[in-house]
């Protein structure tokens, strides 16, 4: 299943907005320089304001936004309907920059935190539509919690980012280089 391109982002982005609170506690997104490089590096559009209230407003987004990595189809749908009946969501169809055709919700000069939050909810309306909901999961890392969206054709992706996935790869090869090496002569052959 492939989604339209802005699904596909938004999806992307929302899972990164949530990682940027680290299950650790560890929050990468603490300063107006980094939001700015957030919105840079996932291209969220519209007016800024570059103040402590953006930045704060955004960051008490990820909790809300983290449900729904936790919530069934009935209760995606439900904190969906919620959060576009919250933000007064109107959609409409727009064609800017590279993007073509695709919807916006929102005002372009809407608060940043009400233009994510309805990106991301208008996002999951096409994941629930398409009964793909098993596209969000958990990393697989034993000591990740982060979450991720699978837009691999074969439903492949087993964790957060390479960094995750060569570290569990690394310590299944030194796992069995130990048990090798644990081995008998006689086993080994």
């Amino acid at each position: 299943m492939h989604f339209a391109h802005d699904t596909e982002a938004a999806l992307q982005g929302t899972a990164a907005l949530v990682n940027t609170l680290g299950s650790d506690g560890e929050d990468t997104l603490t300063t107006v320089a980094e939001l700015d490089d957030f919105t840079r590096t996932w291209q969220w559009t519209g007016s800024r304001t570059h103040d402590r209230a953006e930045l704060d407003a955004v960051r008490a987004l990820r909790p809300t936004l983290h449900r729904f990595w936790d919530l069934d189809e009935a209760g995606v749908a439900e904190l969906v309907n919620t959060l576009l009946a919250q933000a007064g969501a109107l959609p409409r169809l727009v064609d800017h920059d590279h993007w073509g055709w695709h919807l916006h919700a929102t005002a372009d000069d809407a608060p940043l935190a009400t233009r994510m939050v309805v990106e991301s909810a208008m996002a999951m309306i096409d994941v629930v539509r398409s009964g793909e909901l098993d596209r969000l999961s958990r990393c697989e890392a034993d000591d990740c919690e982060d979450v991720l969206v699978d837009l691999t054709r074969n439903r492949s992706r087993r964790f957060c980012s390479t960094t995750c996935g060569n570290r569990v790869a690394a310590a299944a090869y030194r796992e069995r280089q130990a048990a090798r090496g644990a081995a008998s002569p006689e086993e080994a052959e």
